[in-house]
């Protein structure tokens, strides 16, 4: 299908690759979860079935299935199943980070940022009317909330083995990224103002205090007492989950977060908006075509230096929903030229005609396996489509322009 770009994400578009992205799902699907593919969509069976890319499916399948069910109700059921059932801890509660395609624990290690996606499944899947969702959401909030939620710190801890005996002396804002945006929609799922609150506190300590502090970089790395580790894994640039600097993408997703936190709260503080823009034109100022070709630099030292240039997809969608989110909280028109530039980036650079798109690319946009292998995750890209297309994400509102304060940079 051609594109212009005066609208490089029409809605025939959008809804042709968002159905894409949901028979991509399918073939992951697996009897104990939702399984890695690699580029040709063939299951990977030596990653087994892991949490995250579960309930990343079950994510995007629940939110498929609120416009018109089909196959989505049908995996996000399976999803939802499978959390309850294969992924789960029988015997200490939480959930495995990975197991076997046979069903038997591969890594029994209780993570954080894997459970913040558990809980995001089960709240989307619960208010998408999914069955078990609620019974899932019940338990996945206790497990959060009891093991994981530091209420003195007003912070989630990182991760314990599998008797929740032994925690790690680390502290991520990786991981607690993504429980705000669980807890926003644990809290549209269950009407709960607690979730909100207990997100701004998260907002407030990362990105009011240590994003503002280091110019609107956000520190990634913490000890347990929440000191910064600006020399973590430097010996390891390109970890998936860890990499060393900071990464614009994050800041880009923190961007449209904060507007998120904004709309759930009844009395939103005046320091979301500035913050939220701040750390968009950081991150596009520094990380885009930071080293003289179209796209955002993975990952820059503290002094702005590439040190990861491959490109992600997940780095440009996230990119595009935050320039619509901000378009939406602010008129800015800045935001939606952006959107439309990015968009057209993503197509040209991402979308390969497949039913997924290419994960990862090097600075000449060749394909690319230093950081990810494979396929695995429909998520960031399904997001990106729901916010071109206005699809509604429970959880994901955003108040229209100058709705809670003034003015923009962008407009």
């Amino acid at each position: 299908m051609d594109f212009s770009a005066d609208d490089p994400a029409p809605p025939s578009w959008t809804r042709e690759q968002a159905d894409g992205l949901i028979a991509w799902a399918e073939r992951s699907g697996q009897a104990q979860g939702f399984a890695w593919l690699d580029d040709a969509g063939r299951q990977r069976t030596e990653q087994g079935v892991q949490t995250w890319i579960t309930s990343r499916t079950t994510h995007v399948s629940a939110l498929c299935s609120r416009e018109g069910g089909g196959a989505a109700a049908g995996l996000a059921e399976h999803g939802v199943r499978s959390l309850r059932e294969s992924l789960r801890d029988p015997e200490h509660g939480g959930w495995f980070s990975t197991v076997a395609f046979d069903g038997s624990p591969a890594d029994t290690d209780k993570a954080a940022y894997q459970h913040a996606f558990v809980l995001l499944a089960a709240s989307t899947a619960a208010s998408s009317g999914t069955p078990g969702a609620d019974e899932l959401l019940g338990d996945a909030a206790a497990t959060v909330l009891d093991r994981f939620w530091d209420a003195d710190a007003g912070l989630s801890v990182e991760s314990f083995d599998r008797a929740f005996t032994r925690g790690e002396d680390y502290r991520g804002a990786n991981s607690n990224m993504h429980m705000v945006e669980a807890f926003l929609a644990a809290g549209a799922a269950t009407g709960d103002p607690a979730w909100a609150r207990r997100a701004l506190g998260i907002a407030d300590f990362l990105i009011r205090g240590q994003a503002a502090a280091h110019g609107y970089r956000l520190p990634e790395h913490f000890t347990a007492r929440w000191e910064v580790l600006p020399e973590y894994n430097r010996d390891r640039p390109a970890d998936p989950f860890r990499p060393y600097g900071w990464t614009p993408g994050h800041s880009l997703e923190w961007a449209r977060l904060l507007l998120h936190v904004e709309a759930a709260l009844e009395e939103p503080p005046e320091w979301l908006l500035p913050a939220a823009e701040a750390l968009f034109s950081t991150a596009v100022e520094a990380a885009w075509a930071r080293d003289g070709a179209d796209g955002f630099c993975y990952t820059l030292d503290w002094d702005d230096r590439p040190v990861i240039h491959e490109r992600m997809h997940w780095v440009a969608t996230e990119a595009v929903a935050a320039a619509h989110a901000l378009h939406t909280r602010t008129g800015g028109a800045g935001y939606a030229e952006l959107a439309r530039m990015w968009w057209t980036h993503v197509r040209t650079c991402f979308v390969d005609g497949g039913q997924n798109w290419r994960h990862e690319t090097d600075a000449r946009h060749r394909p690319s396996t230093t950081v990810w292998s494979g396929r695995p995750d429909v998520y960031h890209a399904y997001t990106a489509l729901a916010f071109a297309s206005g699809t509604s994400i429970p959880g994901y509102a955003v108040l229209g322009a100058g709705a809670a304060s003034e003015g923009s940079a962008n407009a």
